[in-house]
């Protein structure tokens, strides 16, 4: 054999690159047959076996028995296949054990190039398959190179690459720094598996809460969302099966060491800890914490609520620039519509006028409509035939007709606002306005903005009762 003492190759390759032995050997069995056809054609037909025992590849030509050769390589005559087997007869197959030193310094290496290739796709697959269980788990690395923005992780086995839009904004690495990312995807490419790698996803957040508080990862302590503004702010929500147990606490740990490990780790990414609440409402009140909630109306067919909170907390539960009322919406997965007392109480104001203001609408019908949901002349003519026969005194023909008179009185609402928009933007008044208008939405975002002491990080919200 060229090669010497291949048992032994075998083993510590498979044992040190992880690949299987069969692949391996069937590597070195489909090399051996490329370097005989190399040598002697494709015509032939050749055997390789690998003997565990000995470490031995021996291969066989095979022969058919025939009376007159007329193809050399494929056929032997009948007296020398008695010589090697006195039983066989015309149209047998008979093998012939080759010696594989003559096949030649050029199929030698081509047996070897083969043997390369099988390796390195044996080894790729090996790669794949540790990897492709692991998505979702935390890895570490160092940090390679950075190539074009994305940054390339050695990981010891192979190289991962976080890309640039799953790094966290104003965090910078060098090379040979440490890197702890999450197992975003494992693609299945040629060049070689690629690891894709994440530090803003949301699971990053709470496998790194998994791995801090125990209650967690032994399933006492459930995680049942969390949303993230990465590099800025994040709300966490947990859950806990045992009823002796504070959840919110669990996470916090004994004077907060257990929270401030993660933020630690996040380059300090103020994280709000949120208590689920089964009741929809009560979550979303959790979740806007530490602003108070006046009353909450809620609208299941469209997953939206109407947050109405106290005119001095509207700045606190919005936040800055609106990122508290944001994360809160992603985290419950409701869209959050957060209101003043003063707005809402001139809102549904302006709406009963509306109704009142229907033709053949009185203030004992517009008090019936309004009880039964109905707060403004626009949501009456959305209303469904059905629902409005629910309000005492309307039958089917009353219901239909309020509803084409609500529709008309918002079309000419429509209309007039519009006719009334149109003549203010005249193009003389446009040029001298604009800064006007300018400055009064201004000044009210200004109004909005959260103050300093307002956006004072929070990592236990206390649990705030609904008011309705």
């Amino acid at each position: 054999m060229f090669i010497a003492d291949i048992k032994r190759v075998v083993d510590q390759v498979s044992r040190d690159k992880g690949i299987d032995r069969e692949v391996l050997i069937k590597a070195l069995e489909e090399a051996l047959k490329s370097a005989a056809r190399k040598k002697y054609g494709n015509k032939i037909d050749i055997e390789v076996q690998y003997d565990d025992d000995t470490g031995e590849i021996e291969v066989f030509q095979f022969k058919e028995v025939v009376e007159k050769i007329t193809e050399p390589d494929l056929q032997i005559t009948l007296e020398e296949a008695l010589k090697l087997d006195p039983g066989c007869e015309i149209g047998d197959s008979i093998g012939t054990k080759m010696d594989t030193a003559t096949f030649g310094r050029i199929a030698a290496q081509s047996a070897k190039q083969v043997i390369i290739q099988k390796m390195k796709d044996a080894e790729k697959d090996a790669v794949y398959s540790s990897f492709i269980g692991r998505k979702g788990e935390i890895i570490n690395g160092i940090c390679q190179r950075i190539d074009r923005g994305d940054i390339i992780v050695n990981l010891g086995q192979t190289e991962g690459i976080l890309p640039l839009r799953e790094q966290v904004p104003n965090e910078t690495y060098r090379r040979g720094d440490r890197i702890r990312a999450l197992i975003l995807d494992v693609l299945h490419e040629t060049r070689g598996p690629q690891i894709v790698l994440s530090r803003t996803h949301p699971d990053f957040l709470i496998n790194l809460f998994k791995t801090e508080v125990p209650e967690i990862s032994e399933g006492i302590v459930k995680v049942m969302g969390a949303a993230r503004e990465p590099g800025s702010r994040s709300k966490f929500a947990v859950a806990s099966s045992d009823p002796d147990i504070d959840p919110v606490g669990a996470c916090v740990g004994m004077k907060g060491s257990r929270v401030q490990n993660v933020v630690q780790e996040l380059k300090g990414e103020k994280i709000d800890i949120i208590p689920w609440h089964a009741d929809a409402a009560k979550y979303v009140c959790n979740a806007l914490a530490p602003a108070e909630i006046s009353r909450v109306i809620i609208d299941e067919e469209n997953m939206s609520m109407e947050v109405i909170v106290p005119d001095e907390h509207l700045s606190v539960a919005i936040g800055k620039r609106g990122q508290n009322v944001r994360l809160a919406s992603k985290l419950t997965g409701w869209h959050l519509d957060v209101k003043s007392e003063t707005r809402y109480s001139e809102a549904m104001k302006d709406g009963y006028d509306s109704l009142v203001a229907l033709p053949n609408v009185g203030i004992s019908l517009a008090d019936a409509l309004y009880e039964q949901g109905f707060y403004s002349a626009e949501e009456l003519s959305k209303a469904p035939i059905e629902d409005l026969m629910q309000v005492r005194g309307i039958d089917e023909k009353k219901a239909a007709e309020l509803i084409e008179l609500a529709a008309k009185a918002v079309q000419e609402a429509e209309a007039e606002a519009a006719a009334e928009q149109e003549a203010n933007t005249e193009p003389e008044e446009q040029a001298s306005g604009q800064p006007e208008m300018e400055a009064v939405v201004t000044e009210e975002i200004q109004q909005n903005l959260p103050t300093e002491e307002q956006e004072i990080d929070r990592t236990h919200q206390p649990d705030k009762e609904e008011k309705t």
